[in-house]
C-alpha cells in the first residue's frame, strides 16, 4: 500500500520531465508531501515559500498566469481553510488554472488533531464557481489526477490523505476528470464514495452479499462536475443510496448526491461520514472507527436503506 502522497510526487516528476513548464510551489511542507523529489530533480522549480500559504496560492496564481502550468500543494487545511479568500478572488473568479493538490485531508491526519484534521474542504471548495472537485481514491488514481489536472480548463482542487489505505484500482485502469466509475455492479442498493471511504464500500459489499443484498459500489472521484447521469441512473436501477466519505455529511458527497435525486429521481438515502463535529488526536485508524468510517457502517446504512426500500 504506497501512500497517495507517492504517487503524487511521481507524477509530478513524471509531468516535470515532459515539460518544462511544469512549476511546483509549496508552503513548508514539501519535505512531508514529498514535493521535495520534485526539487530535488528540478531545482529551479521548486518554490519552497515558507509558512505563507496564502502567499503560497497567489505565487501559483502568478505563475499560471504566465503560463506556467502551476501545481501549489500543502496540508489540506492550510492549503484550504487557511487560504479560501485567497483562492476565491485570485483563482476561482480569474479562472485562472492552478492545480491545488493537498494531502492530510479529513479524520486520517491522525495524531495532528482537530486544528489539522479538514473534513470540510469538498463543501467549501465545490461551492466556488469555477472550481472543479477531485478526491481520488488510491495512489494510482491520485497520479492519474495529477496527469489529468495539467490539461483541465480552470483551477482544480484534489484532495487525498495521509494514511495508506488498500489499492483498488489499477495502473490500466481509465481515469477522466468527470466520470464516476462503477467498481462493482448491483442491483439492490447504491453504495457511492470517494477517496478512501471507496475500498470501504467494497468491503461491506462484500459483506452485503453475504447478507444477499446486492450492492452497486461507484467510485465518485470527481465530486464537481458530478456524473450526474451515472448517478441518476443508479438511483433508477437500484432504488437506494448510502455515500461515504472521509468528510463531514453537511455538504460534501452525499449532499451533491442528494440534490440531485431529490430533484430528478427521489430514493432513500443513508449518509456515512463525519457528523456535524470537530475530530481529536488519536492514530488514524481508531478515529474512523470511532466516528463510524468504517465498512460495519455502511453495511448498517445499507441494511436501513433496504427496510425502507421495502415498506
Amino acid at each position: 500500500m504506497e501512500s497517495q502522497r507517492s504517487y503524487f510526487a511521481k507524477a509530478l516528476i513524471e509531468l516535470g520531465e515532459k515539460n518544462p513548464n511544469v512549476v511546483v510551489v509549496g508552503g513548508d511542507t514539501t519535505e512531508s508531501i514529498k514535493t521535495m523529489d520534485f526539487g530535488k530533480k528540478f531545482p529551479d522549480r521548486l518554490f519552497n515559500v515558507g509558512i505563507t500559504e496564502q502567499n503560497m496560492i497567489s505565487i501559483a496564481a502568478g505563475f499560471a498566469a504566465a503560463g506556467k502550468i502551476a501545481f501549489a500543494s500543502t496540508y489540506a487545511v492550510f492549503g484550504v481553510a487557511h487560504t479560501y479568500n485567497v483562492i476565491r478572488q485570485n483563482v476561482a473568479y480569474t479562472k485562472l488554472p492552478i492545480k491545488l493538490f493537498c494531502s492530510h485531508a479529513g479524520l486520517t491526519t491522525g495524531p495532528d488533531g482537530a486544528t489539522h484534521q479538514l473534513n470540510e474542504d469538498i463543501a467549501l471548495m465545490r461551492g466556488l464557481p469555477n472550481m472543479t472537485v477531485l478526491v481520488p481514491a488510491d495512489g494510482p488514481q491520485t497520479a492519474k489526477a495529477v496527469h489529468a489536472a495539467v490539461d483541465w480548463p480552470g483551477p482544480v482542487y484534489c484532495r487525498f490523505s495521509r494514511t495508506n489505505f488498500p489499492t483498488v484500482t489499477s495502473v490500466e485502469d481509465p481515469f477522466e476528470i468527470g466520470p464516476a466509475y462503477v467498481m462493482r455492479d448491483g442491483s439492490d442498493i447504491t453504495l457511492a464514495a470517494c477517496g478512501i471511504m471507496v475500498s470501504r464500500c467494497l468491503q461491506a459489499a462484500e459483506e452485503l452479499e453475504a447478507e444477499g443484498v446486492s450492492a452497486r459500489v461507484i467510485n465518485v472521484s470527481t465530486i464537481k462536475p458530478l456524473d450526474t447521469a451515472s448517478l441518476l441512473r443508479a438511483a433508477r436501477e437500484t432504488g437506494g443510496f448510502v455515500s461515504a466519505e472521509e468528510h463531514t455529511v453537511v455538504h460534501g458527497l452525499g449532499s451533491a448526491i442528494a440534490a440531485v435525486v431529490a430533484q430528478e429521481h427521489p430514493v432513500p438515502m443513508e449518509f456515512v461520514g463525519v457528523q456535524d463535529v470537530f475530530g481529536e488526536s488519536g492514530e488514524a485508524f481508531e478515529l474512523m472507527e470511532k466516528y463510524g468510517l468504517t465498512a460495519a457502517k455502511v453495511v448498517e446504512a445499507a441494511m436501513r436503506v433496504v427496510e425502507r426500500k421495502g415498506r
